[in-house]
């Protein structure tokens, strides 16, 4: 799975990691299952504290004072010379302007105002989510009128704009309105290529004359784009590529004939639709409908993967014969080098070994140019770099124990270090082959940071930091020049800035997004500055972790305690970037709230501490997030052992209930929310990387599995889950509910109907879920400096 950037709410969007939706928290009742949770107002609390509370989280969560805004991406244009943005048109509500800006003064023009962007019939300008030029940029193609696609909107409208003719033509022929996917420019401009009902065509915007180029995309046939698991775990969403000749287009295809097939309940109606609250009158005869989709559970049958070349003229399309049963193998990756040949990468199922192959894309004979194994798992790379007229690639791997970028000859595979020393490469940024040089994320002293770096192509010398002596996280978007950059900087206290600055010298040309305001606005909330430190979590291992303080802290009294955790090795909470709202709302409350990373997590801090939990996701993250908390309430008098909470989402989720079950001495409230707890009835491609497959590890998944130690249960525990989840499906939730009822076990839970894995859909139900995380803690955690009670 992908990691997403943080948003306002300071969580991963990482898929089951942590959901979109929850990541937003822009959005703002329900089917309530459980009583004291949604009691109002409850006999512990005092009324004005809770109505501070409460009106605290409406605020942040509904007032735009309190979002962070964030520049957004850019697209460079003339090799970074100038570079277009989005802008609010003047005087058209919800209608944007591209606006072009040179880059060195500053100096800004509309290139397409958005009042030119009015259909033929319509009387508002088209509302623009994404645009594109031509590679001579006279033409613009703009993606509208979308719809989401299990997470993304990548499902629209697609119009082509050409600024010489001032004309506006929509593609798609008599295509259904929001069915059209991935549509980009052809190399010079002519056509452009897009999917359609998972067949591939081309289409002449002059013209208007399309080509269709596969015929057999059907239900179980999807061609160009990706089935459900690949989407989620490998990020493939567009699956094409234009040559660059511009003759033929690279495409994926998915076959999910023998796929398990899931079923999504909606017993209201409106598959990932409307959220039904009424039903008019005099309306009758209401029956629920169904969601079915192919999902592979862990150990089950796979889609078969292949990539196909066709003529983006038509005609028959050759197969790239690549190696193995193609349900058992995975092209994680997969572009052109050159006018005939393409690079794949190929992943067995264990994910443990990644063929680099180089294809004919006459032919489809196909052979092995590099090879990354590791006894556990290995990372496809999302990008691969070519160098010296493709006869060399860069290459990111683990072999040497740290992330490190290599330079691997396309003839021979040998590999040749680029960057040196005991630290993590976090990414490649941008390849300057003028210049002989690299950018890339890295912080080789804190695990928490990220900063710029560069290094020399061919290897020597040591890397050079970029970035500014200001610890924090800095990310770029680097011109295709290598000159320029986009360079934004947060930290857990600070909400994102960005600015324009010239590279390697960085400085500022000019500021492009402040957040000041909301800085200061956030700064009560908390006693002083978020506090990172490191602690012993057993044998020897030092994790790291954040502490933020309750508003007029006083360190001779005891505290209560919310750990907010993930732990799994999709995600990293102790970084140091613009963090959680909702976590300072606790901890306005009268809350301590901390949080560990334990190893497992990706925190660069080498291959050994990812992959120690391989095989065995859940006890040793449990083991040793219960360990960290011990040592920081030993080191810290004013934490109250006595009062202790744990709350996440998605693998966090899972997390608390693992320390719920298995640390029942330790943890007195937990809010687990759209949690796993059977590992076996997750996705196979997360699930089979960090455990490998349940016949082949059965006592791995049944150690990892929460719902395994459910009657280690004491404390006070509510669940939460959307039954419209098609990521971490309620099923998981259901069997862990009978098990609890089984066991005859004290617990709480809300069941949010037709709801995805962010719990967003529907007003009020973002609201509604933190309101709810907020009230259990009130409720059962009694807050503030109080007296110890025995427990």
């Amino acid at each position: 799975m992908d990691q997403m950037r943080l948003s306002t709410l300071g969580l991963f969007r990482l898929s089951r990691r942590v959901p979109a939706a929850a990541c937003a928290f822009l959005c703002l009742p329900l089917l309530l299952l459980s009583s004291p949770a949604a009691a109002r107002p409850s006999p512990n609390r005092p009324e004005p504290q809770q109505q501070s509370a409460e009106g605290l989280l409406v605020r942040t969560m509904t007032n735009p004072e309190y979002r962070a805004k964030f520049f957004g991406r850019v697209t460079w244009i003339e090799k970074g010379a100038a570079y277009l943005v989005l802008e609010p048109a003047p005087g058209l509500p919800e209608a944007r302007d591209i606006v072009r800006y040179d880059t060195a003064t500053g100096k800004r023009d509309v290139l397409l105002p958005a009042a030119k962007l009015v259909a033929p019939g319509a009387s508002e300008p088209l509302e623009i989510s994404s645009f594109s030029l031509s590679s001579n940029g006279r033409r613009v193609l703009i993606f509208t009128n979308t719809q989401r696609v299990w997470r993304l909107h990548t499902r629209g409208d697609y119009w082509v704009y050409d600024l010489d003719s001032s004309s506006l033509r929509k593609l798609g022929g008599d295509a259904p309105p929001s069915t059209l996917m991935f549509a980009k420019f052809s190399p010079d401009g002519s056509k452009v290529a897009y999917v359609h009902a998972s067949n591939l065509y081309v289409e002449d915007p002059a013209t208007g004359s399309i080509t269709q180029l596969t015929v057999d995309g059907s239900a179980t046939i999807v061609n160009g784009t990706s089935d459900w698991v690949s989407e989620e775990e490998l990020d493939i969403r567009d699956g094409f590529r234009w040559s660059p000749d511009g003759l033929r287009i690279a495409f994926w295809q998915f076959n999910t004939t023998g796929v398990g097939q899931y079923t999504l309940i909606y017993d209201l109606g409106h598959p990932r639709g409307e959220i039904v609250s009424g039903i008019p009158y005099p309306n009758y005869g209401i029956y629920p409908q169904t969601l079915v989709y192919p999902y592979p559970e862990a150990g089950t049958a796979n889609s078969a993967v292949r990539v196909g070349v066709v003529a983006a003229s038509g005609g028959a399309v050759t197969w790239m014969r690549t190696p193995g049963d193609p349900r058992e193998n995975y092209i994680a990756r997969m572009d052109w080098v050159g006018p005939n040949d393409l690079v794949l990468q190929h992943l067995n199922r264990l994910q443990n070994t990644n063929q680099v192959l180089l294809a004919d894309a006459t032919t489809g004979a196909v052979k092995q140019i590099f090879v990354d194994r590791d006894q556990d798992w290995v990372a496809y790379n999302d990008r691969i770099d070519w160098l010296n007229h493709d006869k060399q690639f860069l290459f990111l791997s683990e072999r040497d124990g740290w992330r490190h970028l290599y330079r691997v000859d396309r003839a021979s595979g040998k590999a040749t270090l680029v960057t040196h020393g005991a630290f993590d490469v976090i990414s490649l940024d941008a390849v300057c082959r003028e210049e002989n040089q690299v950018y890339f994320t890295a912080s080789p002293d804190d695990p928490t940071q990220a900063y710029l770096y560069r290094a020399r192509l061919n290897g020597s010398g040591q890397a050079e930091r970029v970035s500014p002596n200001q610890p924090g996280t800095h990310s770029y978007e680097i011109s295709p020049d290598c000159h320029w950059a986009i360079h934004t900087f947060s930290t857990l206290d600070t909400p994102p800035a960005s600015d324009l600055v010239r590279i390697p010298a960085h400085s500022v040309v000019r500021s492009l997004l402040d957040n000041s305001a909301l800085a200061q606005r956030v700064r009560p909330l908390t006693d002083g500055p978020t506090e990172f430190f490191s602690v012993d979590a057993g044998n020897g291992v030092k994790v790291d972790g954040w502490l933020m303080k309750p508003p007029h802290f006083d360190p001779s009294k005891k505290y209560p305690l919310i750990v907010y955790v993930y732990s799994e090795p999709a995600g990293q909470t102790t970084a140091d970037r613009w963090g959680s709202i909702f976590n300072r709302v606790l901890a306005s409350d009268g809350y301590l709230v901390a949080s560990f990373d334990n190893e497992g997590t990706p925190a660069p801090l080498g291959r050994s501490w990812r992959r120690a939990v391989y095989g065995s996701v859940g006890p040793l993250s449990s083991a040793q997030q219960a360990a960290a908390l011990e040592s920081f309430e030993r080191a810290h008098s004013y934490v109250d052992p006595q009062r202790i909470g744990v709350w996440g989402w998605s693998g966090g989720g899972s997390e608390t209930l693992n320390l719920m079950f298995r640390s029942p001495d330790l943890y007195d409230v937990g809010v687990a929310i759209a949690s796993v707890p059977d590992q076996r009835l997750y996705d196979s491609i997360y699930q089979e990387r960090y455990m490998g497959l349940p016949q082949d590890n059965p006592q791995g998944y049944e150690k990892g599995s929460a719902i395994n130690f459910a009657a280690g249960l004491r404390g006070r525990l509510l669940i939460m889950h959307g039954t419209g989840d098609d990521n971490v499906h309620f099923q998981g939730f259901e069997l862990l509910v009978n098990r609890l009822i089984q066991l005859g076990k004290r617990f709480d839970m809300r069941v949010y109907p037709g709801r995805t894995h962010g719990l967003s859909e529907g007003r009020g139900t973002t609201l509604d879920v933190f309101k709810n995380v907020l009230w259990y803690f009130e409720d059962h955690l009694p807050r503030g400096p109080q007296s110890t009670a025995a427990k």
